[in-house]
């Protein structure tokens, strides 16, 4: 691969370990999500979140709310996935920031008083993948992969 922006997205030396954290956090954050936008496992849906984010000072609600939750339906997803898994786990751990200093900081940090120790744990383990990339059993392994061949092949059709 020529591209090295490509190869350093898609690329890691991450083994089982990276598997492992990345499919339960992205299992958390896609549910968290869909209860954003699609008001599954007891969420407020789109509308609720939307009036929740703007009650809180982050306008406009339903663009912020398109935000956090499609930052995490999607980015979990792709972690579960390992598809690009390093901008995937980039994104959720910026949403985590947000979350943590819009909404919980305040409340100290136990969960039990609505602090910032859970968002803290999911910075961390998303933050852990984005600089280690989603391990050898990833979607981006197979893609780069894909890419590098389709360039060995072009190299090779092209020197005939």
């Amino acid at each position: 691969m020529n591209n090295p922006l490509v190869k350093t997205l898609l690329h890691s030396r991450g083994g089982m370990a990276a598997l492992v954290l990345r499919v339960p956090v992205g299992l958390i954050l896609a549910t968290h999500g869909a209860q954003k936008l699609f008001g599954w496992f007891g969420g407020y849906g789109l509308e609720g979140t939307a009036q929740w984010l703007a009650s809180i000072g982050l306008a406009p609600g339903t663009l912020m709310a398109l935000l956090a939750g499609g930052a995490e339906f999607f980015g979990g997803l792709a972690l579960v996935l390992g598809l690009l898994t390093r901008p995937a786990a980039l994104v959720s751990a910026f949403t985590m920031l947000v979350a943590i200093f819009a909404v919980h900081i305040g409340n100290g940090l136990f969960m039990a008083n609505n602090g910032y120790e859970y968002a803290l744990t999911l910075f961390a383990a998303t933050t852990a993948l984005a600089i280690q990339g989603g391990g050898r059993l990833a979607l981006d392994n197979m893609l780069l992969n894909s890419l590098e061949n389709a360039r060995d092949g072009q190299s090779s059709v092209s020197g005939q």
